[in-house]
């Protein structure tokens, strides 16, 4: 029924749409070139999804059948809205004229052809948008830097860096040669320390088999941390068995161990300098909203006090929201990723930032800072579902503390 439902949905959207492309060709080659993309995006879509294996979310053949069919379908919705409208106008001015007794043909006739050319017009900037996210926006890099002013960082850590990325989500990508360019531009920060905060691969721990070697060549003085994020559990997989995953969380546990990261699973490190010290915590994943909630603060922070400088690694923000930002225990700094900035947006720095997962998350790119307290969400590595991004770039934050009044 729900695949009823959907076909019947694509179509009659398909055939409105169609309306408009009729009003400003006659073309019978333009006519069956639509019904034939039309029609190959909806089976493709259909085959894709029919015969995904193990339970995967979308692998990469599938990603980019979605990633068509969204660049294809979303245009198509703009053109039906503006058609929609243009026949709402059309209806009550077809009543006026005809009570004032003129004839509205030329009017009428006139009237829709602007309209769907305008519609039409329109349409192709999501268009085109959509196509290059998926083959050039997804690998567009841009490294973010900020400097950040604390009152009780320890004065040894005045300038100390950090570069965080954060959803590398391995099982996604297509090009090596880009991946590896991303992977230079990190050790290229020489930050003091790298953390990762989730989210390594889509589902299963085999994703990092080709990209271990690459992911292994991350390093800084003060090492590597991570921790996990939800998709690290293998949660959107269909197992055998219980131990079945479990022996897949272990295997990606190994993985990073083997590529020299210190995973940390509610528990806590201190990077020392020059006699002093700050703490890294990292906690497994917590998110509202359904997600894992197995992140432990209380055993995170085991063995550390409370006065001491806090750098808390956790991958959902929502957790800042609901657990962190108030804790008496003062995380001074948490890093999260999750949300991908939604993979689509508009940022001008200084004018606007807007994405639609803002209204789902209140903290969803870039930095914010309630009650002394600093949270950064990053944009994420990667990419998952739509196969690209457009205005929401892949990210790579370093972040320099600072201490006041130094």
């Amino acid at each position: 029924m729900r695949w009823f439902i959907f076909i019947l949905f694509y179509i009659l959207v398909d055939i409105y749409a169609f309306q408009a492309v009729k009003t400003i060709t006659k073309s019978p080659w333009l006519y069956g070139l639509y019904v034939f993309i039309s029609l190959a995006v909806l089976a493709a879509l259909i085959y894709q999804l029919s015969t995904l294996g193990a339970g995967r979310v979308l692998d990469v053949n599938a990603m980019y059948v979605f990633g068509v069919f969204i660049a294809v379908f979303i245009p198509k919705l703009i053109v039906v809205i503006f058609m929609f409208g243009e026949d709402i106008v059309r209806f009550f001015t077809g009543i006026f004229m005809k009570v004032a007794g003129s004839s509205d043909a030329p009017f009428m006739g006139s009237r829709r052809k602007f309209v769907s050319t305008i519609a039409l017009g329109i349409a192709a900037i999501p268009f085109a948008s959509l196509l290059y996210g998926m083959f050039q926006g997804k690998y567009n890099y841009k490294v973010l830097k900020y400097a950040l002013e604390f009152d009780d960082l320890p004065e040894a850590f005045d300038g100390f860096t950090l570069t965080q990325i954060s959803d590398i989500h391995s099982g996604s990508f297509d090009n090596h040669h880009k991946v590896e360019y991303a992977v230079n531009l990190i050790n290229e920060q020489q930050s003091d320390v790298i953390l990762f905060t989730g989210d390594l691969v889509n589902n299963l721990a085999d994703e990092m088999d080709e990209w271990k070697n690459l992911f292994s060549t991350l390093s800084a003085p003060q090492g590597v941390f991570s921790v996990l994020g939800n998709h690290d559990y293998g949660d959107y997989v269909t197992w055998n068995s219980a131990k079945e995953q479990a022996q897949n969380l272990e295997k990606l546990k190994m993985i990073q161990k083997e590529m020299g990261w210190n995973l940390l699973l509610n528990e806590n490190r201190y990077i020392e300098r020059d006699g002093q010290k700050i703490a890294v915590v990292g906690v497994e994943n917590w998110g509202l909203n359904g997600f894992k909630q197995a992140g432990d603060l209380d055993k995170a922070v085991a063995g550390i006090s409370d006065t001491d400088f806090k750098i808390l690694l956790s991958h959902d923000p929502s957790h800042w929201q609901a657990q962190v930002k108030e804790d008496g225990r003062n995380f001074q700094l948490t890093l999260s990723g999750h949300t991908h900035g939604m993979q689509f947006g508009i940022e001008i720095p200084g004018i606007i930032k807007w994405s639609p997962i803002k209204y789902r998350y209140e903290n969803w790119a870039g930095i914010y800072e309630e009650l002394g307290r600093y949270i950064n969400v990053n944009r994420g590595f990667g990419f998952l579902g739509y196969p690209g991004r457009v205005g929401i770039w892949p990210e790579i934050t370093v972040i320099q503390l600072k201490r006041k009044n130094a």
